[in-house]
Formats: structure tokens, C-alpha cells, sequence
């Protein structure tokens, strides 16, 4: 019995002495604990005169950083200012609401403003004029803007160029390019050229019929004209129409550079029609060249709207490249076909065909491919920009397909004109009846 006690009593002081040991850990571990707090609040929290300088410090610290980081970039939007001076570009932000906070000084320059007078003042104050407002507030609605602003109607005033865009921060940016001198020059380039064409036009005239009177005394006194003669003719003629062909394109040229857009006069037009008419007005050219013209028009074709002779303009310079680009003996195809809701004209040589490098250039003006592959010899490389803007002014489009020595195919789709419906006008009678 006194056994069991002296086993009893031995346990527990086994167990006292564990959960002594296991509270002895843990207020160990949470005296480590709270020490490190301690050691932490104390370099955190420290007595108040050294919180005071220590705070002092750091706030001198972030200021001293501050005007730092305010100087750089000062000089940073100073020296972006003057690099815009140099490219001659004015340079404006504008906040939310539209007052100037930035302004370099070719922006003063443009709207005749004293340097360092437009920032603080609202757009209208500063830039003088409410379309530029305009484009401002269509730039903070939209994202971006631009526009063409001619300032006074004097030459001397400049004609900028707006752009505006949406500050992703806040405000909009304004980009002003002034852009009389290339309007001015764009102007008197298409004054000379038209005035140049007019003084061309009148003795090419002359000469081409000279020309083609000779070619006709030639064939009827064929047994007297000597074949070396009858060729030399031949090539006269030839080469009168080509320069022919240059004056009329640098005509159209000015036209467009003077007036941007040509107005047509729209009707319904038989494409089909003005296909055959472009063809046999071009045959005894490709004849001289040696090349056939065939023309295939798909029946009951709808008719497009638009102006004939100009698109007739279209079909004769795609037919007069195929011509040159041909060899002798080759043959030249012309067709009209329905192209879903548009009417498409095509014309195929097989000639030399286009380099792939040279097909995405090649409806661009002035642009010409290697013209020793010709054997018209070179123009002025306007036909087909003439083409591609005369077909995009009546809203279709052009392409071309070619390979290298297989030859080349334009074809252009004009939209179909929309068909009346019958009795549309009796039943309006009715109605007013």
C-alpha cells in the first residue's frame, strides 16, 4: 500500500516539474518576444529630442530630394522645350480646364503672344482663336484631335496645323506645326505645272496632227515613201502621244493639288460602254506597238454611279501601261464584270510584269518601275496614282496581281448604282393624292 502512495506521489511530482519546464519555455520565448519588441520600439521610438531632429532630418532629407526631383525635371521640360524651338514645333499643355500650364516659345511665336505670357491664362486668352479651343475640348472628349487653322486671312499669318491628344495623367497636349511655306509652295507648284501644261498643250496639238498627216500620206504613197520613212513616222507619232499623255497627267496633277478632292458630276454610267469606247480610242496606239486589245463586257450588268469620262480616264491609263509593258506580238485584255455589289473592270497584259518590291509603291505619284523594262519609254509616273484617286473619289478601290515575266492584272470595282423601284413614283402620287 505504502508502495502504491510513494508511486503516486513520484508522478506527480514528474508532472509538476513538466508543466513547470513547459511554463518556463513558454515565458522564455515570450520574454524573446517581447524583448525584440522592445528593442524594435526603442530604435523606432526614440526619446523625444532625438525623434524631433531625427524627423527634422528626414523632412529635410525628402525636401532636399523634392527639389531635386522638381529642378530635373524643370530641366528636362526645358530642354524638351528647346528641342521643339529647334524643329520649329510649338509645344502646349493645357489642364482640364483648358488653361495653359506649359507653353514653349515657338507656341508664343505662332499666335503672336510675348514669350512667357500665355501660362496661367484660359486657351481662348492665350491661343486667341476658338477653333483651336475647339479641337482642345474634342481632344479631352476623344482622345485626339487635329485640325488645319489659318489664323488671318494676311499670307504672312501662319497656317498651323492643331494636334491635340488626352494626357493619360491629366489635361491635353498641343502639338502646332506651321505649315504657309509648304502651302505656299505647294501652291506655286501647281500654278507652274498648270500654266506649264496649258503652254505644252497647244503646240503637242499641232504636232500630233502634223504627225498623223504624214502617217496618212505615207500609207497612201506607200510605194513611194521609202519603209525606213514609214518607221520613222511611226515612231514620231508614237512618241508624240506619249508626251501628249504626260501633259494631260500633269493637268490632272494640278487639279488635284489645287483643288484636293475633284468634284465629279455623278450619273448612271454603263462601265461595259465606256470599257469599249477606252479600247478602240487606244487601238491604233497598241497597233503601232504591235499589240492586240480584245474587250469582254458581262451582259446585263448594272450601271455605277459616277462620271463617265473620268472613268474612262482610268480605263485608258491602265490600257496604256499594259500597251508599253507588252512585247510585240502579245495581246491586251479588257473586261466588265459584276463583283457582288460592285461592277469591276480589269485589264490583263502579259507583259514583264511587277517586281514585288515595286507593287506596293506603284499607285504612289511620281513613283516609276526600271523604265529600260519598258518599250514605250519612261512618263511621268502619274498614271496610275491619277487612276487609284479617281477610282477611290467615286468610293471603290484598285489593286493589282503580277509575277515577274507572266505578266500584270489592274482591275478596280466601281459600287453599282442603286436600282429604282418600279412604280416608287405612282405610288408618291397616290399618296398625295
Amino acid at each position: 500500500m505504502l508502495g502504491s502512495v510513494e508511486q503516486l506521489v513520484i508522478v506527480f511530482i514528474a508532472l509538476q516539474a513538466l508543466a513547470l519546464a513547459v511554463a518556463l519555455g513558454v515565458a522564455w520565448s515570450r520574454g524573446r518576444a517581447l524583448e525584440a519588441i522592445g528593442e524594435a520600439l526603442h530604435e523606432a521610438i526614440a526619446p523625444r529630442e532625438r525623434t524631433e531632429e531625427g524627423l527634422i532630418d528626414r523632412v529635410r532629407r525628402l525636401r532636399r530630394r523634392a527639389e531635386a526631383a522638381e529642378f530635373g525635371m524643370a530641366q528636362r521640360l526645358r530642354d524638351l522645350a528647346y528641342l521643339a524651338d529647334l524643329v520649329g514645333v510649338g509645344i502646349v499643355r493645357l489642364s482640364d480646364d483648358l488653361r495653359v500650364e506649359i507653353a514653349n516659345t515657338a507656341a508664343h511665336v505662332f499666335v503672336r503672344r510675348e514669350p512667357g505670357t500665355m501660362v496661367g491664362r484660359t486657351a481662348i486668352e492665350a491661343l486667341g482663336d476658338h477653333r483651336i479651343e475647339a479641337i482642345a475640348r474634342r481632344a479631352l472628349d476623344e482622345g485626339a484631335a487635329s485640325a488645319e487653322v489659318s489664323l488671318d486671312a494676311d499670307d504672312a499669318a501662319p497656317t498651323l496645323v492643331v494636334r491635340a491628344r488626352r494626357s493619360p495623367i491629366l489635361g491635353v497636349w498641343l502639338v502646332l506645326e506651321d505649315v504657309a511655306e509648304l502651302r505656299r509652295l505647294q501652291r506655286i507648284r501647281a500654278e507652274f505645272i498648270d500654266n506649264l501644261s496649258h503652254e505644252l498643250r497647244t503646240p503637242i496639238t499641232t504636232v500630233g496632227l502634223l504627225v498623223e498627216a504624214l502617217a496618212r500620206d505615207a500609207e497612201t504613197g506607200a510605194d513611194t515613201v521609202p519603209s525606213r520613212m514609214r518607221e520613222r513616222i511611226g515612231k514620231l507619232e508614237v512618241e508624240t502621244g506619249n508626251i501628249a499623255q504626260m501633259v494631260a497627267e500633269l493637268l490632272d496633277l494640278a487639279r488635284i493639288e489645287s483643288g484636293g478632292r475633284q468634284q465629279l458630276h455623278l450619273d448612271d454610267v454603263d462601265l461595259g460602254a465606256v470599257a469599249t469606247e477606252s479600247v478602240e480610242r487606244l487601238r491604233p496606239f497598241a497597233e503601232r506597238q504591235g499589240v492586240s486589245l480584245a474587250v469582254e463586257v458581262e451582259p446585263d450588268l448594272p450601271a455605277v454611279r459616277g462620271e463617265a469620262t473620268r472613268l474612262g480616264q482610268v480605263f485608258a491609263n491602265l490600257i496604256h501601261n499594259a500597251v508599253k509593258f507588252s512585247p510585240g506580238g502579245s495581246a491586251v485584255e479588257v473586261a466588265v464584270r459584276g463583283d457582288g455589289s460592285n461592277v469591276a473592270g480589269s485589264v490583263r497584259d502579259r507583259g514583264v510584269g511587277i517586281a514585288a518590291a515595286d507593287q506596293a509603291r506603284i499607285f504612289e505619284r511620281f513613283y516609276k518601275v526600271d523604265r529600260s523594262r519598258t518599250r514605250g519609254g519612261g512618263g511621268t509616273g502619274l498614271g496610275l496614282a491619277i487612276a487609284r484617286h479617281i477610282v477611290a473619289g467615286h468610293g471603290g478601290e484598285i489593286r493589282v496581281e503580277s509575277e515577274e515575266s507572266v505578266g500584270s492584272t489592274f482591275t478596280f470595282s466601281i459600287p453599282a448604282a442603286a436600282p429604282v423601284v418600279a412604280g416608287a413614283g405612282g405610288a408618291a402620287g397616290g399618296s398625295n393624292g
